[in-house]
């Protein structure tokens, strides 16, 4: 028989382990704004869109995707950066913003500084391409073309000073030429005016132009990265061709510095769900993307290390 005295004990005793319980996990208090530096339609706005989708049912708020374009980024990254650290804004960074432009120019933010890195979700090869149907059949014609006549040769990126920019710069140093950059808001307006041949050239994430070249209206001349990609493994890499360049964008998720330890735990476990999610992977094998899953502090030395070498580059 159960005695009064043994019930009292037990009610206390579960009522002391109902008070070593963990707190409630953070829940998002409205939607979730992800803040994209570049046009509808590029790489970091298709990888936005993707990763929204795929983790909208591990939220109890919708999550938007929100475009504010301009300056390679650092428009978006800026605004960011000045934002409450409480969880609902972050910036789809990793690219540009965080490892090409910091090189270039002064900021008003500072890529090591002004944000916490959530999780890395895509590693973007970057490949220099033409228009099928142009005048350049491979790389090695771009450069004997530029020698014999410099600056005359137009070239697309997404915004002075972007990580699309920063290939062309490395390459013209690394080739000892010199290429007209004309500068865009993102990937998609950079096909657009390859498509439409006010450029010559431009460089491109798999994903920004898998259509076209599936159908053969797109001629990938190079890859810069070290290895030749899965989606396009004739293709051969820029150290192949002889020039020492190596540099692939990045995308993940940003918040504000200062974000407590239990929003940034529950915003990477619910995004890092969404990575596993079917529609995620959809994403991925669609476009090419490549899976670049990272934690936070992964994701930031690898965006710190590609921002030391560009640096260390361009002061060469």
């Amino acid at each position: 028989m159960v005695s009064r005295r043994h019930i009292i004990t037990g009610a206390a005793g579960l009522a002391a382990l109902g008070s070593a319980a963990p707190a409630r996990a953070w829940e998002p208090s409205r939607p979730i704004q992800l803040i994209v530096g570049f046009a509808p339609g590029g790489g970091a706005d298709l990888a936005a869109r993707a990763i929204a989708e795929a983790s909208s049912r591990f939220f109890p708020t919708p999550i938007v995707v929100m475009n504010r374009p301009g300056a390679g980024g650092a428009i978006a990254a800026q605004q960011v950066a000045g934002m409450a650290p409480d969880g609902l804004n972050l910036l789809v960074g990793g690219g540009s913003e965080s490892i090409a432009l910091p090189a270039f120019r002064e900021l008003p933010y500072d890529p090591k500084k002004s944000f916490r890195a959530i999780i890395r979700i895509t590693r973007q090869p970057l490949l220099i391409v033409a228009r099928r149907g142009g005048r350049f059949a491979d790389l090695q014609s771009v450069i004997e073309a530029a020698k014999r006549a410099p600056g005359a040769i137009p070239h697309a990126s997404s915004g002075q000073g972007s990580i699309y920019h920063a290939v062309f710069v490395l390459l013209s140093r690394a080739a000892n030429i010199e290429l007209l950059h004309v500068p865009f808001t993102g990937g998609a307006p950079s096909l657009q005016a390859l498509m439409a041949n006010t450029v010559e050239l431009a460089v491109l994430a798999p994903e920004e132009m898998a259509g076209l070249a599936n159908a053969g209206e797109i001629r990938p001349l190079a890859v810069a990265s070290a290895a030749r990609i899965p989606g396009y493994p004739d293709v051969p890499t820029l150290r192949e061709l002889g020039f020492d360049v190596v540099i692939e964008n990045m995308k993940g998720l940003n918040a504000p510095a200062g974000l407590p330890d239990e929003i940034y735990t529950s915003l990477h476990d619910r995004f890092r769900q969404g990575m596993q999610a079917p529609a995620w992977k959809t994403f991925l094998e669609r476009t090419g993307a490549m899976d670049g899953y990272l934690d936070g502090p992964g994701f930031q030395r690898a965006m710190d290390d590609v921002l030391d070498a560009l640096r260390a580059a361009l002061a060469r």
